[in-house]
């Protein structure tokens, strides 16, 4: 098949799982553009088992000095907008330019059991069959907004064996944008012709985060509809403080359906990469996004180290108790689970 599938993250298989697991190894196929080894590699970086994390650093830092060439894309909308359909037909048109696409689709974690759909190679069957594209369906695994905590690393790793653009399909119009925005080099919102009443519905902060607007559907007896909807938007985000003094966000009118307007989006993201690389914001939007990856890494390490800890997991509940009844602030019962955690040394 064009895309590997997940990989499961069982228990270990001895010598022939630790070869499938070996960081140089892993790193030369990655690096030589195989496919089965940026699966294992994306599997790799994806498990929670801490023997697993410890190979999957080694192997991001063998392959990080290849990573950061790719236009690195986010894409978000509210369900029923038509995100499969356009990732497609996007990603198809690129490949048509002479590119390799990589596309990252968080899917939603159940509550219940963990699972999730996975559906992504399904939806995009003809781009899932293209050489020149990689499809990795990654369960949310309920972290912020449904955002997969190793999103971030897995595109490190596409970027390394060689595809040009990497596109992040989030859930929906959430929580996560934020956390897309921020691993992303421009981030496109899509959305339906309704205008109006939709905009009405769509959150300030998630218009603010938008690079480009994309009115997707606007064909046949939807483009006059799709048209108002475009001003509408357009007026909206001249309201709006630009996220960037060096461009001004846009709208742009496409049919995923018929094709359309594509290579008007792939323009438009071109002339924004040109203007923020020219001015030196790529460079520093990237290092400002490294160092929240990094303090994001901090905060979700503590927290495991709060649920592995014996005392300081069955102290948690006792002490929520007493902060609803206000019987013991918020901060002293943050203190005295930091204290279990990191106890003092002795002078």
């Amino acid at each position: 098949m064009a895309n590997e599938m997940a990989e499961t993250n069982g228990k270990s298989r001895g010598p022939r799982e630790q070869m499938r697991h070996d960081p140089e190894r892993l790193a030369g196929g990655i690096l030589a553009g195989e496919r089965a080894a940026l699966a294992r590699g994306i599997t790799l970086v994806e498990s929670s088992r801490a023997d697993h994390q410890l190979l999957a650093q080694d192997l991001l830092a063998r392959v990080l000095p290849k990573t950061g060439q790719a236009v690195r894309i986010g894409l978000s909308g509210a369900p029923g907008v038509g995100k499969s359909t356009f990732t497609e037909a996007f990603g198809r048109y690129l490949i048509a330019q002479g590119l390799k696409v990589a596309v990252l689709a968080v899917d939603p974690s159940s509550a219940r059991t963990g699972g999730s759909i996975l559906g992504d190679k399904t939806r995009m069957e003809f781009l899932a069959r293209d050489p020149d594209a990689f499809i990795r369906p990654s369960p949310s695994g309920g972290t912020l907004g449904g955002v997969a905590r190793r999103t971030r690393e897995a595109m490190l790793l596409t970027e390394a064996a060689g595809f040009d653009v990497v596109l992040i399909e989030t859930v929906g119009v959430g929580q996560s944008e934020t956390a897309v925005a921020d691993m992303v080099d421009m981030f496109l919102l899509l959305l339906s012709p309704g205008g109006g009443d939709e905009l009405q519905g769509i959150k300030r902060g998630i218009m603010e985060l938008a690079d480009l607007v994309i009115v997707n559907k606007a064909d046949g007896d939807l483009k006059p509809a799709a048209k108002r909807a475009a001003a509408e938007y357009g007026a909206a985000l001249h309201l709006m403080r630009p996220k960037s003094p060096h461009w001004s966000a846009r709208v742009e009118l496409a049919s995923a359906l018929q094709g359309e307007g594509l290579d008007k989006v792939w323009e438009t993201v071109q002339s924004f990469m040109m203007a923020i690389k020219a001015a030196g914001e790529l460079e520093t939007r990237r290092a400002a996004q490294a160092r929240t990856w990094m303090w994001t890494e901090l905060r979700e390490g503590l927290l495991g180290q709060l649920a592995a800890h014996p005392e300081a997991s069955q102290r948690v509940g006792e002490l929520e108790v007493k902060v609803g009844q206000g019987l013991i602030t918020p901060t002293a019962a943050a203190q005295q689970l930091l204290t279990l955690l990191f106890p003092p040394r002795p002078s």
